[in-house]
């Protein structure tokens, strides 16, 4: 063990990264590759899964450019959750991957509460009726290209797509298939009360393992196309949401996780399968155990529109620096409140704690005197809002408070925003050692399938450590407290009625 690897791949919404991990929870060598996001209509986000392939192989091929590739012993998956791919008898995919980002199921959220029961679908899947689980999309096939669903002979989220490409076997974990939201909690079960109303056949998806197992062996095939050594452990993973809890060790008594990535996605562990409106009910990656998440769908997403359509020149600049530090070191300069500007975050509809498919974004306090620097700091701001309300909910449902978020991800590099965050919420933060906690989640399964440790819990303690602390600052936090209170948190529910009919009046139907 001791000059052993083990390889943690996250193949996420943008692009797929492996990392070779040592024993201690190190980087020892990673690689990278992009695929892009296809929009076809505006409420459509897809992607070629043959994309996640490619980068797949190219990312490890970098990796094992780094070390040699006999002292890898074990590989394991994390992925972007609830975007899935059709595919033939063969293998090939039968049409783009629709993406868990993907808008266009307002109309097949009454269908499904109507066919099943809202209340059912949440009892049994643990997560309300929303656009986000890959059952109304499915829904959309049937009833738009019903022939793409006759074709079918599996439907693959990503974990299993690439586990299919690596050993050959329809197999993936039930730590992954569980987003979709077609599985029974309870059973651990793909749901037959949820599949055959709808005219599927529990035999169009892969075999279910706990999270944690061996489900196949790297093929030869697959080895000559990544550099992976033939017969090496593949290991079944977990969605990077839940990854990302056990990468940040957030499984102790009052701690909780915030991924501050694409979406910004949190919650605490716990040991019984629990339902409520507040959060999404998702399997841990150690068996028999669950996170109870909650979902801002526009993250770093809503970060990275701005700098896309509003700062686009700022790359231009070549300077040292990159977009967002240069507007993060304008916002700082800021005051908190942005000088009156405010902003709700649903830039991609609202999960938790409206599951409001017709909700926007909104921006209220606008001046001349505000500029690029004043949105910025709004947009953080919105964000820490929007996480207090859904902590707050979880907290309230479980009556059990947070003692302190335990943060990674992209954003979690921004001493501003982690600031923000502590005194928005009043709750200490606490960085993750590494950035790459979700891809470290899946590092650590694959260190217990390789015998590493003798659990998870023993692992995620000897691998993950945390670093630096924000604590709120009082008069800040003060200060916060009022404009959350007083503005923010009626002000959605306040303008709700007006932006569903904004939306019913704009719709473009799909």
């Amino acid at each position: 063990m001791n000059n052993s690897l083990v390889i943690g791949v996250d193949s996420s919404t943008t692009a797929c990264k492996a990392i070779a991990w040592d024993k201690h929870g190190q980087i020892v060598a990673e690689g990278r590759d992009s695929y892009p996001l296809l929009r076809p209509d505006p409420a459509w986000f897809e992607q070629d899964a043959e994309h996640w392939w490619r980068s797949l192989c190219a990312a490890l091929k970098e990796v094992l450019s780094q070390i040699d590739a006999a002292r890898v012993e074990a590989l394991c998956i994390t992925h972007q959750r609830e975007s899935f791919v059709p595919i033939n008898r063969q293998g090939q995919p039968i049409r783009h991957a629709i993406l868990w980002l993907d808008e266009r199921t307002q109309a097949q959220l009454p269908y499904l509460a109507d066919k099943i029961g809202a209340a059912k679908i949440h009892h049994i899947s643990g997560k309300p009726l929303s656009m986000t689980p890959s059952l109304p999309k499915l829904v959309w096939l049937q009833q738009h290209e019903p022939e793409i669903v006759k074709q079918a002979h599996k439907f693959l989220e990503t974990h299993a797509f690439l586990v299919y490409r690596l050993t050959g076997h329809f197999r993936t974990s039930l730590a992954c298939a569980d987003p979709m939201g077609l599985v029974d909690m309870q059973t651990h079960q793909w749901s037959a009360e949820l599949l055959d109303p709808l005219g599927f056949r529990l035999d169009q998806f892969p075999e279910l393992f706990p999270p944690g197992q061996i489900i196949g062996q790297v093929t030869p095939e697959a080895a000559a196309a990544t550099g992976l050594p033939a017969g090496l452990p593949v290991v079944a993973g977990a969605g990077d949401g839940q990854c990302a809890g056990l990468g940040a060790n957030a499984m102790g008594e009052g701690r909780a996780y915030l991924n501050m990535g694409t979406a910004v996605v949190s919650g605490p562990f716990s040991p019984d399968y629990v339902v409520d409106r507040a959060f999404r009910t998702m399997y841990a990656p150690i068996a028999g155990t669950y996170f109870l998440e909650t979902v801002i769908r526009s993250g770093l997403l809503t970060v990275s529109w701005f700098v896309e359509k509003m700062a686009g020149d700022l790359s231009e600049l070549r300077l040292p620096l990159s977009p967002e530090e240069l507007l993060e070191a304008a916002a700082a300069k800021v005051a908190p409140g942005a000088l009156g500007l405010m902003l709700v975050p649903y830039w991609t509809s609202v999960s938790t704690p409206y599951w409001d498919p017709a909700a926007s974004g909104i921006t209220i306090g606008w001046n001349t005197f505000h500029s690029r620097e004043h949105i910025y700091r709004a947009i953080l701001e919105g964000i820490a809002y929007e996480q207090r309300l859904a902590g707050e909910g979880v907290m309230a449902a479980t009556g059990q408070p947070f003692t302190e978020y335990i943060t990674l991800g992209g954003g979690s590099r921004s001493k501003l925003w982690c600031q923000i965050m502590a005194d928005v919420t009043g709750v200490p933060i606490v960085r993750s050692t590494t950035t790459e906690a979700t891809c470290l989640g899946a590092g650590i399964l694959a260190a217990v399938a390789a015998g590493w440790y003798a659990d998870a819990y023993e692992a995620a303690a000897a691998m993950t450590d945390t670093a630096e602390r924000f604590t709120p600052n009082p008069e800040s936090q003060q200060f916060y407290e009022r404009l959350y209170q007083e503005v923010y948190k009626p002000l959605f529910p306040t303008l709700q009625t007006l932006l569903h009919r904004l939306s019913e009046l704009t719709r473009h139907d799909t």
